[in-house]
């Protein structure tokens, strides 16, 4: 399986709601940095897994509209924890859409699985990860 990875990073605040988060009830701030690996059985016909620029872009994309933001303020995510995980997921299921839709650019369509890591610290990180054929569009 080959495979190739892009970086970014985001800023948000959030508050969780219930016992079960403890002091994470509070108000509070996590900078993530968000590693996207897209995976695909065979190089493409210009032996990359996909273009880099165009996962570079696509990735911000996705980040932008949470990016500096208070994510409990943010429309699409109401009544949600936006937990690492579920931000994990989040993001899973706006690249799936860049590769279904072809903003990856040729090629893009070969990709079978993607893993979406958030790195909370040096001591905690949370991913998702899904065959592109199983993400909804």
């Amino acid at each position: 399986m080959f495979a190739l990875e892009v970086r970014d990073h985001i800023m948000i605040a959030h508050a969780f709601k219930g016992e079960f988060f403890g002091p994470a009830q509070r108000m509070h701030g996590a900078t993530f940095i968000v590693d996207v690996a897209f995976f695909r059985k065979k190089l493409n016909e210009y032996n990359v897994v996909v273009d880099i620029g165009r996962a570079h872009d696509a990735l911000k994309q996705a980040l932008e509209p949470i990016n500096y933001r208070n994510l409990d303020e943010v429309e699409m995510f109401k009544g949600q924890q936006t937990t690492t995980e579920f931000l994990s997921h989040y993001i899973f299921q706006c690249m799936a859409d860049a590769a279904k839709t072809g903003r990856l650019g040729p090629g893009g369509e070969g990709i079978c699985k993607i893993r979406v890591t958030l790195h909370e610290s040096h001591l905690a990180r949370a991913w998702y990860e899904g065959d592109i054929d199983q993400a909804a569009s």
